[in-house]
């Protein structure tokens, strides 16, 4: 049975963002159709919060939540998942310039994965970082679909993949309710937790997917002579 998943997400424990989670599930559940995802990841900024119980909000709306972190680092902005309390003792989260080399392979060695997110996007992407640094080793994957990105983000994103040969995941890095599991990450296997994500992302099959609403192709312009004959 597969599973969809919003892989980052902020709500109003990110000091940029205002959106409460209950909010983000009931809209979840209201628009299902046009998104249909089976829970989101929480990637709170240069945080874990451990302690918070979401099961009461998961019964109600019968969506899965799952917690994860969002940190900065040397190379860009990753997302931290299978988080505990060793690698909250290694790394300060709070730090900007964690040393991301360090930080990939201690979360591994811990049981955990970092997947650079938003790797297209001026400065705080791994994009940018590759063009005059060596490349990062134990990349498992990156987020090439991002519900915030601008024009060429995700496609500078999708060259890393290539290049590189990084596995795939979206997310909506929504900060605002109405933008939350605008993109997702399709897994083949069916997850319950957070050690099955990590689990998955490490081994598994899975595929980002974009749930943004299709632009309407501008029309071309009527040549001058179809135009003339009345065509």
């Amino acid at each position: 049975m597969a599973t969809i998943l919003d892989l980052h997400s902020h709500s109003e424990a990110s000091e940029d963002s205002r959106a409460p989670l209950e909010a983000y599930l009931n809209w979840i559940k209201l628009r299902h159709k046009e998104r249909p995802v089976d829970g989101i990841v929480l990637t709170e900024h240069r945080q874990f919060n451990a302690s918070p119980d979401y099961r009461a909000l998961e019964d109600k709306f019968g969506l899965m939540v799952l917690k994860a972190s969002e940190v900065e680092t040397d190379y860009g902005h990753m997302l931290v998942f299978g988080v505990t309390d060793e690698m909250t003792r290694r790394f300060d989260f709070a730090n900007v310039r964690l040393n991301a080399q360090e930080l990939i392979d201690e979360v591994g060695r811990m049981g955990g994965v970092a997947v650079p997110c938003h790797p297209g996007r001026p400065t705080v992407g791994l994009y940018e970082h590759y063009a005059v640094k060596p490349p990062l080793q134990n990349v498992v994957a990156v987020e090439v679909l991002n519900g915030g990105s601008r024009k060429g983000e995700d496609d500078r994103s999708m060259e890393l993949v290539h290049k590189y040969g990084y596995r795939a995941v979206g997310g909506s890095d929504s900060h605002l309710v109405s933008l939350i599991a605008l993109c997702a990450t399709r897994f083949e296997a069916d997850i319950r937790s957070i050690e099955d994500l990590v689990r998955e992302l490490k081994e598994g099959k899975y595929e980002p997917v974009d749930f943004r609403p299709k632009r309407k192709p501008v029309p071309a312009a009527v040549p001058d002579e179809v135009r003339h004959n009345g065509g």
